[in-house]
């Protein structure tokens, strides 16, 4: 009998396997969060038909895992890109030429400099940044920002908040008139930062013109107490901004010319979960104080710096760039969207030059539509950026912006340094 009932164990299991379901992935709705409590029941799940462990990165998964990190999912839209964009790219691609040896480029007007790349061209991962970096329309043809800097404690919360101004005006590549350059054509860009809260920053004020050549960036620094423009000398993309975490090459993730990198390498593509159309930011003073007063951060729990926001699937590329000897980073480890002429970096990945991971950055960006122009950009409503090894964070909240006001090159200047800073 025991032999016999040691024979059909075998038979039984194998017709009970058969019958038995086999384990079903879910698709996930809208609107489900992804957090530390559910990841290992919903990694093999699906949204839109990718598994959720192969839409998380693994700095993505550890910040959800050891730091609170929730992700609300969101239904992926297609990024809407201006109809101008996309003529001035087809007037003038085919005038843009790209030096191996230099890695530098030349012919630039305006539009994508490269709207097609090959995932087997070994100068690939340059051109896509350079795609970036002289094409980008998060911040229209000029910008002023409004933004909160919060300065957070990963340990102890929210350590203070600066208040401050950004503009930005392209002097290359605009879509907001006839001709998309101003001037002689070799600036690309200027850029100003004024803080003017509070009254222990109040006036701290910089000044960078960005050359759409190899040179050094010019930039100027206006203290109040001293009341005089100071010349900076060296590469002011190795300064932080108001002493914080997030240094001028990381703004907006990336801010550096190409070819200043040694190295840039397009590693292959992947889908990630980003912030691609984000619930724009509010200021909540009249909660001053409390937790409440930026509700799309969570400064309840620690580490008070993780984002309060929706994502959505997005397929992206992955590139790696080699950080220059003089560089305090080692490498940075880019996500950009495939979209070519939506040209968004969503996060990056810094490691120092032990090739230990060290800083994350998060983009965030919403639909905006020049004032004056009425033409059609994305504009960030955060830039989130965390250091590991200090356990500290910036958020550059951005609660009120105007694109393509009328703002003028002047605008951007010396004299509106000193004089905004007063």
């Amino acid at each position: 009998m025991y032999t016999r009932t040691m024979q059909l164990a075998p038979i039984c299991a194998l017709v009970l396997a058969c019958f038995a379901a086999p384990a079903v992935a879910e698709e996930l709705q809208a609107g489900t969060v992804i957090s530390k409590a559910n990841l290992d029941k919903v990694r093999n799940d699906t949204f839109e038909g990718k598994t959720i462990a192969s839409l998380l990165t693994d700095k993505v998964e550890m910040q959800i895992r050891q730091h609170n990190l929730q992700l609300t999912l969101a239904r992926s839209k297609p990024i809407i890109v201006d109809p101008r964009f996309g003529e001035l790219t087809r007037k003038y691609a085919d005038k843009v030429k790209f030096d191996p040896a230099t890695r530098e480029v030349s012919g630039w007007v305006a539009g994508l400099p490269f709207p097609t790349v090959s995932a087997g061209d070994p100068n690939a991962g340059d051109k896509l940044l350079w795609n970036f970096y002289l094409a980008t329309q998060i911040e229209g043809s000029d910008v002023k920002n409004l933004l909160a800097q919060l300065y957070i404690d990963g340990k102890r919360g929210l350590d203070k908040v600066n208040e401050m101004t950004y503009c930005r005006y392209y002097m290359k590549g605009r879509l907001d008139q006839k001709d998309p350059t101003v001037g002689d054509g070799k600036i690309l860009s200027k850029t100003m930062f004024q803080f003017t809260a509070p009254y222990d920053v109040r006036g701290l004020s910089l000044l960078a013109f960005h050359y759409d050549g190899p040179q050094v960036d010019d930039s100027w620094l206006y203290v109040k107490s001293m009341r005089r423009v100071r010349r900076l000398s060296g590469n002011n993309l190795l300064d932080a901004i108001g002493g914080s975490d997030i240094l001028q090459d990381d703004v907006n993730l990336w801010n550096a010319r190409p070819s200043w990198y040694p190295r840039i390498k397009l590693v292959g593509k992947r889908w990630i979960l980003a912030m691609a159309h984000a619930k724009k930011h509010v200021w909540d003073k009249s909660k001053k104080g409390t937790p409440d007063e930026f509700p799309s951060q969570d400064l309840k729990h620690a580490p008070y710096w993780n984002p309060v926001n929706v994502w959505e699937p997005r397929e992206v590329y992955v590139i790696e760039a080699d950080a220059p000897s003089e560089h305090v980073y080692g490498k940075k480890v880019l996500y950009m969207d495939t979209d070519l002429n939506a040209n968004m970096i969503w996060q990056s990945e810094v490691y120092d030059k032990k090739g230990e991971f060290w800083k994350h950055g998060f983009f965030s960006s919403v639909d905006s539509t020049g004032a004056v122009s009425g033409v059609k950009y994305r504009h960030p409503s955060s830039h989130n950026f965390f250091d590991f090894k200090a356990m500290h964070g910036t958020i550059a909240y951005i609660y009120d912006w105007t694109l393509d006001s009328g703002m003028k090159p002047e605008d951007v200047s010396i004299e509106k340094l000193e004089a905004g800073a007063k």
